[in-house]
C-alpha cells in the first residue's frame, strides 16, 4: 500500500529549505513529500507586517488539500499554531499530525508582541528562551543565520481559531527533542499555549529523540525514519 503523503512545515524564521535533508531522505525511500514556505518567510517579502496567522493557516490547508488524500502533517516549533488550526479546518485530510519539538497550540505564542516582524535573535537569547542548539555544528549555525528571515509579527501574537471538534480525533505524535516526553506530559496542566491541545486531543503518542530544537538538522535520519514509518502506518 502506498504510504500517505507527507507535508512538512518549518518553524519561525525558516522556509521550506529547512527540511531539505529530511525531505531528500524520505524521497529516496519513495515517499511523496511537500515542504512549505509560509507567507512572509520568503526572503524578498515586501511587507511582513501585513501577514496574519490566518495567512499561515491558509497556506498549510492549501498544502494539505493539494495532496489529494489524507496526509501526515509535520510541523516544527512555532508552526504548531497554524498546524493545529489546519487540523481544525480539515481534520478529514490529516491522517496523522506530528509536532516536531512543538505542540498543538491553543493560543498565541506571544500575545504581547507588537512589532511588525521578529528577526532571528542571538544564539544566547534563543537558548535563554528554551531553544536548545544541541547537535548543531558551526556550519549549520552559520547557514541558519545566513538564511533566516524575520518572522512576521501577526503569527507571533495571534491565536488560532478552533471551531471543529473533528480535530480532537486526529492521530497525533509529539516528537520530543529539547524537552522529554515526561517533561511535556508534566507541563500539560500548567496551561502553556504552545501545548494547549494536548489537554484535549484523544489520540496522542510521544517519541523521545534527545537533541536540540532543530532535529531536522541535528538528527535528520531519525526524523525521516519516524515520519516514514508514520506515513506507512497511515496509508
Amino acid at each position: 500500500m502506498t504510504p500517505a503523503p507527507i507535508v512538512l512545515v518549518p518553524g519561525f524564521w525558516l522556509g521550506a529549505w529547512a527540511w531539505d535533508e529530511v525531505a531528500d531522505l524520505l524521497r529516496a525511500e519513495g515517499h511523496r513529500v511537500t515542504a512549505v514556505t509560509l507567507p512572509g518567510l520568503e526572503p524578498e517579502h515586501p511587507d511582513r507586517g501585513s501577514v496574519t496567522l490566518a495567512d499561515h493557516v491558509d497556506a498549510v490547508v492549501a498544502a494539505i488539500e493539494a495532496a489529494g488524500e489524507p496526509v501526515v502533517l509535520a510541523v516544527h516549533s512555532g508552526a504548531g499554531v497554524p498546524g493545529y488550526a489546519a487540523t481544525d479546518r480539515r481534520p478529514e485530510l490529516v491522517a496523522h499530525a506530528v509536532y516536531v519539538d512543538s505542540g498543538p497550540a491553543s493560543g498565541p505564542l506571544n500575545p504581547g508582541f507588537d512589532a511588525p516582524e521578529m528577526p532571528l535573535p542571538t544564539w544566547a537569547d534563543l537558548e535563554e528562551d528554551g531553544n536548545s542548539l544541541d547537535g548543531l555544528s558551526p556550519e549549520q549555525l552559520d547557514r541558519f543565520r545566513e538564511r533566516a528571515v524575520p518572522e512576521p509579527g501577526g503569527p507571533v501574537r495571534e491565536g488560532p481559531e478552533l471551531t471543529c471538534g473533528g480535530r480532537l480525533d486526529v492521530a497525533t505524535t509529539v516528537l520530543c527533542t529539547s524537552l522529554t516526553s515526561e517533561q511535556i506530559r508534566a507541563a500539560i496542566s500548567e496551561g502553556w499555549a504552545w501545548i494547549g491541545g494536548l489537554a484535549e486531543l484523544r489520540d496522542v503518542r510521544y517519541e523521545d529523540l534527545p537533541t536540540g530544537h532543530w532535529p531536522m538538522w541535528s538528527r535528520p535520519a531519525e526524523v525521516a525514519q519516524l515520519l516514514g514509518r508514520i506515513a506507512h502506518e497511515s496509508a
